[in-house]
């Protein structure tokens, strides 16, 4: 048990970097606490004491806005940042190392018994207000936009977006590339998302220095071909660009229409 609540502190400090202390965690973070109240209403309800288990669940939905049925099954490392106003059905499957933002709902669209709400992979983000609906799967991996309606299976490393939710990505590529730096400036990745985001400009902007850096690539060769067959081409290689040169530009730029918006002096 111990193990268990020192694997979900730290998964707080891995995931919210507001967090400072341990005492801090465990006294003012209602998704803990709503996750360890979960695990005595689950351990109740798997030994048949039902009232009893949905009480204890009920008490914590008081304490913590955060409401998870007992029967719901949640893997470990799982993460509720804010903790307000999330519920997860009876049915729920969450995976390990999951995150859930506030205003979360893992609901059903059926009245009928059995498996009504949800799958969750592991390592799976689902931002702010969204909804997943149904017995759906969500692959490993996967991001949900902030308030989007998920109804359909979402497949691994997928992010999905909009109401209904659609998949607007499904790249696996490795974090710290230019791309994925891109998408980190245009949209914070723990809320779900993804370094190919959506935005056209943040697409555009991106495939140029994808065509960019490729062409520079082809270049070079081209210049070492040319001089093994007795020519005088320079080889020094290009200066490489970088997302954040456009960042630092963009901040310029900014700073340089706030500093005109502060001088306009308009005539009454």
């Amino acid at each position: 048990m111990f193990s268990r609540i020192k694997e979900d502190i730290k998964s707080v400090f891995d995931r919210d970097p507001a967090a400072r202390t341990t005492f801090e965690v465990l006294t003012n973070y209602p998704g803990l606490h709503a996750i360890w109240g979960h695990c005595i209403s689950k351990w109740l309800w798997q030994r048949k004491f039902k009232w009893l288990a949905r009480t204890v669940s009920t008490l914590f939905r008081w304490l913590t806005g955060v409401e998870i049925h007992p029967g719901a099954t949640i893997g470990r490392r799982f993460f509720i940042d804010h903790g307000m106003g999330i519920v997860i059905g009876e049915t729920a499957e969450i995976g390990e190392d999951c995150t859930v933002y506030h205003g979360v709902t893992l609901g059903g669209t059926s009245w009928n018994a059995g498996k009504r709400h949800p799958t969750l992979g592991n390592n799976v983000v689902i931002g702010a207000g969204a909804k997943v609906l149904g017995p759906l799967m969500i692959g490993a991996n996967a991001r949900i936009g902030s308030n989007a309606v998920v109804v359909k299976d979402v497949p691994e490393g997928a992010t999905v977006v909009g109401i209904p939710g659609r998949v607007v990505s499904n790249s696996k590529e490795p974090e710290g590339g230019d791309r994925h730096k891109l998408a980190s400036k245009f949209g914070f990745d723990a809320y779900a998302v993804s370094n190919d985001n959506p935005d056209p400009v943040a697409k555009a902007i991106g495939r140029v220095l994808d065509h960019v850096n490729l062409m520079d690539a082809k270049l070079l060769e081209i210049t070492k071909a040319v001089n093994q067959v007795g020519g005088k081409i320079c080889e020094a290689e290009l200066p490489t660009l970088h997302v954040t040169e456009f960042d630092e530009a963009e901040k310029a730029a900014a700073k340089r229409r706030e500093q005109e918006k502060d001088s306009f002096d308009p005539i009454i």
